[in-house]
C-alpha cells in the first residue's frame, strides 16, 4: 500500500527536521515531502528532544508519541501531546467526544459506535511522478479525527500523507504540475 513511503522518509534529512511546521502538517496543508522531515524523528529519539519533543512510553504499540516543551495551536486548539504512526501525525486533545471535532472539520463518518469513532475526507488525491524513478505514483491526504480504546478521554485529529501506487491496471492521468522532487 504504502511501498514507495519508507524509502521517501529514510532521505529526509536532519535539516529538514528544524524546519517542521507542526499545526500545516496536523491540518493537511502540506504535502507528502514536506512530511518527510519527520523520519529523522521518528527514527531517532535524540532528534525528536533536540527539537523540544519529550518521547513517551508507548501507551499504543503503533503510535510514537511525544509532549511538546512548547504548545501549538492546531485546528483552533491549544495542543501539547502529539503522535506519529507510519503516514500519519495527531494531536491529543483533552476532548472525551470526537463527534464535534469531525462535524466541525465537515469530515464524513466512517464508523460511529458508542466506544469508537473514526471520521476522515480525502482532501488531495493526485496523480504524480517521481522526480527520481519516473514511478507514476498517487499522492493522497486524508483529514481524520477519531478515539482509540489505549487513550480514554482523548481525541486524536490530523492528517495522514500517502504515496500509492496506481490499482493494477490502473492507467495514471497525466502527472500533476508539481512533480515529486527527490528529497534532500
Amino acid at each position: 500500500m504504502i511501498r514507495l513511503l519508507p524509502l521517501l522518509l529514510t532521505v529526509a534529512g536532519t535539516a529538514q527536521a528544524q524546519n517542521i511546521d507542526l499545526p500545516a502538517l496536523m491540518e493537511c496543508r502540506q504535502s507528502v515531502s514536506e512530511f518527510a522531515a519527520l523520519a529523522p524523528i521518528a527514527a531517532d529519539p535524540l532528534k525528536a528532544v533536540a527539537l523540544g519533543w519529550r518521547p513517551l512510553p508507548q501507551g499504543n504499540l503503533f503510535m510514537n508519541e511525544y509532549i511538546l516543551n512548547t504548545p501549538i495551536t492546531v485546528f483552533g486548539r491549544s495542543a501539547e501531546h502529539i503522535a506519529m504512526a507510519g503516514g500519519t501525525i495527531v494531536a491529543l486533545f483533552d476532548m472525551p467526544d470526537p463527534r464535534p471535532l469531525a462535524k466541525e472539520l465537515d469530515l464524513e463518518v466512517g464508523y460511529d459506535a458508542p466506544d469508537k469513532f473514526m471520521a476522515g475526507r480525502e482532501l488531495v488525491s493526485r496523480d504524480v511522478i517521481d522526480a527520481k524513478s519516473g514511478e507514476a505514483l498517487i499522492e493522497s491526504v486524508i483529514l481524520s479525527v477519531s478515539n482509540v480504546k489505549s487513550h480514554p478521554g482523548k481525541t486524536l485529529a490530523g492528517c495522514t500523507y500517502s504515496l500509492d501506487q496506481p490499482a493494477e491496471g490502473e492507467a495514471p492521468a497525466a502527472p500533476a504540475a508539481d512533480a515529486l522532487k527527490p528529497a534532500g
